[in-house]
Parts: structure tokens; C-alpha cells; sequence
């Protein structure tokens, strides 16, 4: 771990043009569309962080894509009915998904360049095709709220590589700077599908089959986001979980900080491969650091710390933190 001391910490504004997404370290806050973090999904937004978490469920009696943590048939969020910069920061709460993506909307026409940022989805109960609400209804929303504000599969491909992991392979992603304006979407599975003994078919396998048939159709251009596989592993996780045909269109990967640093994990895989590698719960990294309010200090040295151990993105409850601290950049590994 000595490497993580010479480790610079980079100001968000400052950090290099030429630093690809796959070459760099942030920090992400975790549930940022929770009331007690942000008063409004705006300031999540403003924030300075570069990937800002929601939970999503499918509800199976409105037919709508609820953002809540633990109610699948309500919202509760700090995302408004807002849908120009003018409303932003003071219209009702407690809307769906649709309206989470309105402020992102509407945000982005305020800051047009701002900082590339992940938005992670955790989708609690998983997709409902049953329903309408599945990942080519997803892939729909998305693309018909923010348009060619995202940063897609296809763009990763480029029209060169046949999968996703050879285009990683290849470090094709962009520069920081290239991604200005742009955002990405993770999809993780959520706990209430991975609790439900009847559900066998989660979100990471669903999107990952609805890739590879969107490739196969030559429509790859109508995905919208990016499968991740979930949870610590040593090695590559992809081999176990996932039939040959998808393995390759996963290229992200998201697991707790601590299970990887103190289990002595080689992450150095995922640097090697340019894969995006997600740290969750940073601040308990050994030793421990608070949780919601750490020294400026601390987090740039457990960001130091996570970037010598390749993470891409690291996330914690740091929602009181300044945007210069959240939207610190360090090298990776």
C-alpha cells in the first residue's frame, strides 16, 4: 500500500484532459436521491461527485418505475416534478423515476460541461417484462429523457470492437475531457430480487442477455446502460456467474471496499483489463474512517489508498463533503 502516499489527488477542474475514464479514481455518494442527504436530487447533482446512487422498483400496480429505498409501491426521494432549470430546487418531491431524469435534464441545460457522472441503479425487484417495465422500457425512458446525453455501450464499441470487454480490453474509453456533459448508467441487482426465492433471472443476467440480442440485432445503439457484476470476488467473477455468451458484455464490476483490501483481492485485473471497478462502502476500509463526516484529510487519503488498490469510482455517505473534496480525481493503481 506505500503507492497509495504517492498518489496525487487531482481538483475535479483541474485534472488532466488526457485521463481516460478507465485511468482515473472518484468518489460517489451513496443513496444520493435520499431527503437526508440532499435536500433536492439538484444538489446531489451539484455535489461534485461522480457517481450518485437510486433504487429502483418496478411497481407492478401503477406500472411505474418508483425510486424509494425500502416502499416498492411509493416514491420517497428528493426528486422534484421539475422539468426546466427555472424549477429545479423547489417543486414537490417524492417522484418516479421519469422525474429523476427530468432533473438530470434539466440540470445538464445549467451545466453543460459538467463532470462525467455514473448513475448507479440498483433495481430493488429486479425488471418486470409481465409488467411493461423491463430494459427495453428502460433503455426507452432513458433515451427519451436525456438523449445523447449518454454515454452508451455503443459509443464504447465505437463500431470496432464486437463486445464491450474488447473494447475495454482495449482501453477505448474516452478522456475525461471527451465525456464532459456526459452520463453513465450502471445497472446493479437489488436486494429484494436477490431475496425472493421464485426470482432466479436478476438484473445483471437480464441486461446482459438483452445486450448480447441488441448486438446480434445490430441494434446495440438502443441500450442505454451498463450491466455490473456484483460482489467482492478474487479472479474473474464473470466466469462463474454468467453463461460464455455474456460474459463479455460486462465490464463493470461493483463490490464492498473492505471484502477486496482486506482479503488481499488482485485487483490489479481490473486496471489491466480497463474495467470500471466500484468500492462500495469506502469508509470502512481498515482503518475505519466516519461513514458521513470524515476529515477533508482522510478522504483524500482513503481515495489515495482505494485508487493504489485500482478501484475507478469509491463511495461512502459523504454528502456533507464540499464539491472540491467529491470531485477529487486521482490516478488509478
Amino acid at each position: 500500500m506505500g503507492a497509495a502516499a504517492m498518489l496525487t489527488v487531482i481538483p475535479a477542474h483541474a485534472e488532466a484532459a488526457s485521463a481516460t475514464l478507465s485511468g482515473t479514481t472518484v468518489i460517489g455518494t451513496h443513496n444520493a436521491y435520499e431527503k437526508d442527504k440532499y435536500t433536492y436530487f439538484a444538489q446531489a447533482l451539484d455535489s461534485g461527485a461522480s457517481l450518485l446512487e437510486l433504487d429502483v422498483y418496478t411497481d407492478p400496480l401503477s406500472k411505474r418505475w418508483r425510486v424509494s429505498h425500502s416502499n416498492p409501491f411509493g416514491n420517497d426521494n428528493n426528486c422534484e416534478k421539475a422539468t426546466s432549470p427555472g424549477q429545479l430546487y423547489g417543486q414537490s418531491r417524492n417522484q418516479d423515476l421519469g422525474s429523476c431524469l427530468d432533473n438530470i435534464a434539466a440540470w445538464h441545460q445549467l451545466h453543460p460541461d459538467h463532470r462525467p457522472i455514473i448513475f448507479k441503479v440498483e433495481m430493488k425487484n429486479g425488471f418486470n417484462n409481465t409488467i411493461g417495465l423491463g430494459p427495453d422500457e428502460f433503455d426507452t425512458l432513458v433515451a427519451q429523457k436525456l438523449g445523447s446525453m449518454v454515454y452508451k455501450p455503443s459509443d464504447l464499441l465505437g463500431g470496432t470492437y464486437p463486445t464491450a470487454d474488447a473494447a475495454a480490453k482495449a482501453d477505448a474509453w474516452p478522456s475525461r475531457d471527451a465525456l464532459k456533459g456526459k452520463v453513465l448508467f450502471e445497472l446493479i441487482p437489488g436486494t429484494v430480487e436477490q431475496a425472493n426465492p421464485f426470482d432466479h433471472y436478476w438484473t445483471d443476467q437480464e441486461y446482459g442477455d438483452h445486450l448480447r440480442d441488441l448486438a446480434a440485432a445490430g441494434t446495440l445503439s438502443e441500450a442505454q446502460a451498463f450491466p455490473a457484476v456484483l460482489g467482492a470476488a478474487n479472479g474473474d467473477p464473470r466466469t462463474s456467474r454468467y453463461d460464455a455468451s455474456i460474459r463479455p458484455w460486462f465490464v463493470f464490476f461493483d463490490g464492498d471496499a473492505a471484502t477486496y483490501v482486506n482479503n488481499a483481492y488482485d485487483t490489479s485485473f481490473y486496471s489491466a483489463n480497463h474495467y470500471v471497478l466500484i468500492m462500495t462502502d469506502a469508509a470502512g476500509v481498515s482503518p475505519a474512517i466516519s461513514s458521513t463526516a470524515p476529515t477533508d484529510t482522510e478522504v483524500a487519503a482513503r481515495l489515495s489508498l482505494l485508487a493504489a488498490d485500482h478501484a475507478s469510482v469509491i463511495t461512502s455517505d459523504w454528502s456533507t463533503k464540499s464539491a472540491a473534496v467529491l470531485g477529487s480525481v486521482a490516478d488509478r493503481g
